[in-house]
């Protein structure tokens, strides 16, 4: 489908880089198609294969079939052949290609000859474009042929022209899976004398494939389906490369297509024919069912036509979709409006000439409502219904409610007392509104048959008991026979249509519990937080709705185990875990009633996202035959399914984003603790050592001087190798937990003033000013943390303010803190670092784009400050340079002032 995206003009699709990204994750496809047997697809294929040897490629035959024909065997000498597997079917040995063998083998390219060929039972795919697909997901590049009859949208076609129904066909969607289509051509004269000279059949087989087949008008057919089929491929690819690489040029006009379906066979080549549409306009396209009151009277057998024509909807790449309605026609037409659809392909109608008198087919009520909706009326054909199911579901016999009868009758007999009283005072016409009142609530308590069997019962009792002569099944008066059809007629006509209200209004129901269901089931998952609980949500949920046992399987250590189930569930057998492991690793459906290890008990189905498979659902019932699920059933199978897996999704995205966070963290970590460690340690080491050596060599011939330089060296390095070290023990202690903080009163200045004498030495080259009142109230704080962190931020400033800069000290009480603020002269702080300063490890660079210091002591300054019950924070002074710190510390109640302590 194109990538109408024309706001993105210039850029290329995303849809089409995606596409590009998902083919290089897996083994490449070439299939080499012909119109017909025999133009040449395997000896092509072959020399195709011969190439790729030279071009120094692994390549092996996983399955050819020469015919006979010398020329092709001889091309199959030199090629290493994977010997295949024998199978016991029937009391006969049937060879099949090893798909395990290949797998185990891994070439570059293996060569499969008839893609459309049906494996012997108990292969592991019933077909060998699903081991081709298996193949191509393990990153194996495969040579194939197709002829055009075995195509699934052209079946019908083909079998029109050929008037032979070809049973073995092949999904479009692996034509379009395919990298490379080459088509093998020949002319139907060519291929004629190829199959009179015998290179195709043997005489007595190809003397009547002349007859019935290879006839030239015939060949010409087919061999144009094959040629538009491959220019069909070809424009997708151009189209592909030109969205991939953002090419400007013609895109698709945004046409839609809609095929309306029922429960006649010949929806099956209305599908077909919407599938081609599609195709050729690049258009998506979707089926749809109109439910209407009449469904609900259609037999089991139509019922499963409508689902097998939908299920071949979704084979052949369209959406399936059922909505319920009032009418046909004027749905459709709501439908395609709402839906931007440009075409509806619908049935010609059946129904005799003389019925239109009595109202418009719906073909006709279509095509006058839909305005500039093209509408394509095509007669279909009765006979290319779907291919039977597998399984088929088990016959129920109907059950018959006796309660309902009764209950029926009873509402007679009431009907029948009551106007036994009333026939004194009333007409003998009016009474039968008593009885119909019965048959009324029947139909609506009770459906249609106890409402025909109340009204057959009533009409009897009115005509016994009410019309002359009484007491007898006869009716003399005219009068009264006309009374009683009328009411008979009026009673059958009510009770119909009740009766189908009342299904209808059950239907509507069980609908809007099942939206009910669906929003609360989502709004459930949207609260959960962790994948347990949407584990166990979701199998709740299914289990519930679709009445099935489940257990959900989620991968684990390069395998997938049971990780929920309800009933609570974690034994699966050695076929149950194939199946679930299969359906993990294919991203299909495996087990119980899929086309792959069908052998199963239960039924596996991906959970699956835009991303991938994130897990498996395995469904279960007591039920042992026929399918697991109705259509509606599966329906409601995937609205559930895609819930959980967004939700399963969004629980391991956020682990992963938090796993992803706290691994950077570390590493970040990791880095800035080298890097502290290499430098911040190895500096004043150096000095140390420097100094030291020096001292020890030339102590004697050293002025006095020089020497108490040195050692003022040594004191001086050997402080700044103290600090860094405390302030790891201390950043250790606060990231343990371990920081206890021994808390008592204590004047602020008093601490202020300790740690300005401490920090003379750092602040030499600076003059400092502290402003803190001596009425300021006392804090409750460790003296040891609160100096230290008054140490650090003054050693901060003296690392970043100028030298002869002042660094001021000031302090001040509110209304609930006391607030003590530490501020500089130098270039302040960079608005983008404001909230990142007080991070561990975290540096601000200097002018001269040097890191300053280890990263910890500002980190160090809000670890002790918030373990004593206070606020720090950084800013930048106004209206000059600067950088501002301000610590806030509670304000303790009633504690006196200095001066009263005095």
């Amino acid at each position: 489908m194109p990538d109408d995206n024309r706001d993105q003009a210039g850029r290329p699709s995303p849809d089409a880089l995606l596409e590009k990204a998902r083919a290089e994750t897996r083994g490449r496809l070439k299939i080499f198609l012909g119109a017909a047997p025999g133009v040449g697809k395997t000896y092509e294929m072959l020399i195709s294969g011969r190439a790729k040897i030279a071009d120094g490629l692994d390549v092996v035959i996983g399955v050819v079939e020469t015919h006979g024909r010398k020329e092709t065997e001889a091309l199959v000498a030199g090629f290493e052949i994977i010997p295949r597997v024998e199978i016991d079917y029937k009391g006969r040995v049937l060879e099949e290609m090893d798909l395990d063998g290949i797998l185990a083998r891994r070439p570059d390219l293996v060569l499969v000859d008839e893609l459309a060929h049906t494996n012997a039972e108990g292969s592991r795919h019933p077909k060998r474009y699903l081991d081709v697909k298996e193949l191509l997901d393990r990153g194996i590049d495969v040579y194939t042929t197709l002829n055009i009859q075995h195509v699934e949208s052209l079946n019908d076609v083909v079998s029109q022209i050929t008037r032979i129904r070809v049973r073995e066909t092949v999904p479009d969607s692996i034509i379009d899976l395919a990298d490379d289509v080459e088509i093998i051509d020949l002319t139907p004269d060519d291929l004629i004398k190829r199959l009179h000279d015998g290179k195709v059949y043997m005489p007595r087989t190809a003397e009547r494939a002349l007859t019935n087949y290879f006839t030239p008008g015939n060949l010409t057919a087919l061999r144009e389906l094959a040629l538009r089929k491959t220019a069909q491929r070809v424009d997708d690819q151009l189209l592909t490369h030109m969205q991939a690489h953002a090419i400007s040029g013609p895109w698709a006009a945004g046409e839609r297509v809609l095929v309306s379906v029922d429960h006649h066979p010949r929806s099956a080549s209305l599908v077909r024919y919407a599938a081609r549409m599609a195709s050729r306009l690049r258009a998506p396209w979707a089926a749809v069912y109109i439910e209407t009151s009449r469904s609900i009277n259609l037999s089991e057998a139509e019922r499963d036509t409508i689902a097998s024509t939908l299920r071949l909807a979704e084979q052949l790449g369209g959406e399936a979709i059922t909505l319920p309605g009032r009418e046909v026609a004027e749905e459709l037409v709501r439908h395609a409006t709402a839906n931007n659809v440009t075409h509806i392909v619908i049935g010609a109608p059946k129904k005799p000439t003389w019925r239109d008198w009595w109202g418009r087919s719906i073909t006709d009520e279509l095509i006058r409502k839909t305005g500039e909706i093209s509408v394509h009326v095509i007669s279909g054909n009765e006979k290319d219904g779907t291919t039977a199911r597998g399984i088929k579901a088990a016959a129920t016999a109907p059950q018959l409610d006796f309660r309902a009868y009764l209950l029926a009758t009873v509402y007679v007999a009431i009907a029948l007392g009551v106007s036994i009283v009333l026939d004194q005072v009333l007409d003998v016409r009016n009474l039968a509104l008593v009885f119909l009142m019965a048959v009324l609530t029947s139909a609506v308590l009770h459906g249609l048959r106890p409402a025909l069997y109340s009204c057959i019962l009533g009409a009897l009792s009115f005509n016994f008991f009410f019309l002359p002569p009484r007491y007898t099944l006869t009716i003399s008066d005219p009068e009264s026979v006309l009374a009683f059809f009328f009411f008979l007629g009026v009673a059958i006509i009510a009770s119909n249509l009740t009766a189908t209200v009342q299904r209808q209004a059950a239907a509507a129901r069980q609908r809007a519990r099942t939206t009910e269901d669906l929003y609360l089931f989502s709004k459930k998952l949207a609260g959960t937080g962790t994948l347990d609980d949407v584990l166990w949500a979701t199998a709740f949920q299914l289990a519930s709705m679709l009445k099935v046992r489940v257990v959900l399987l989620l991968p684990e250590e390069g395998s997938i185990a049971v990780k929920a189930g309800y009933p609570p569930d974690d034994t699966l057998d050695e076929a149950d875990i194939a199946a679930a492991r299969w359906a993990w690793e294919h991203n299909h459906a495996a087990g119980r009633g899929a086309d792959t290890l069908p052998g199963a008990k239960r039924l596996y189905v991906p959970l699956r996202t835009g991303r991938a498979a994130v897990g498996v659902i395995g469904l279960d019932s007591d039920r042992r035959d026929g399918p697991l699920l109705t259509p509606e059933q599966q329906r409601l199978l995937d609205a559930l399914a895609d819930q959980a897996a967004l939700a399963i999704e969004r629980v391991q995205l956020v682990a992963d984003v938090d796993r992803a966070r706290l691994a950077a963290e570390a590493d970040r970590l990791r880095s800035a603790l080298l890097t502290s460690i290499s430098h911040d340690l190895k500096t004043p080491l150096a000095a140390i050592l420097g100094a030291a050596g020096t001292l020890r060599d030339y102590f004697a011939s050293m002025p006095e001087e020089d020497r108490a330089d040195l050692l003022s060296t040594v004191v001086d390095e050997s402080e700044r190798l103290n600090r860094f070290i405390a302030n790891l023990l201390d950043m250790t202690k606060i990231e343990s937990g371990a920081m206890e903080p021994n808390s008592a009163l204590h004047y602020a200045g008093d601490i202020v003033g300790t740690a300005l004498a401490r920090a003379a030495k750092i602040l030499e080259h600076h003059k400092t000013e502290m402003s803190i009142p001596a009425e300021l109230p006392m804090v409750r704080v460790d003296p040891v943390l609160f100096e230290q962190v008054i140490f650090n931020l003054l050693d901060n400033a003296a690392k970043y303010a100028p030298e002869g800069s002042v660094i001021q000290i000031e302090g001040w009480a509110d209304a609930d803190n006391v607030v003590v603020q530490v501020s500089d002269e130098g270039p302040g702080i960079p608005p983008a670092d404001l909230a990142r300063v007080f991070d561990t490890f975290y540096r601000v660079r200097k002018g001269d784009q040097v890191r300053a210091g280890t990263g910890l002591g500002l980190s160090i300054c809000r670890g002790f400050i918030e373990a004593m019950g206070g606020t720090i924070a950084a800013g930048n002074r106004r209206g000059r340079p600067g950088a501002v710190f301000t610590i806030r510390l509670p304000k303790p109640n009633d504690i006196p002032k200095l001066d009263d302590l005095k």
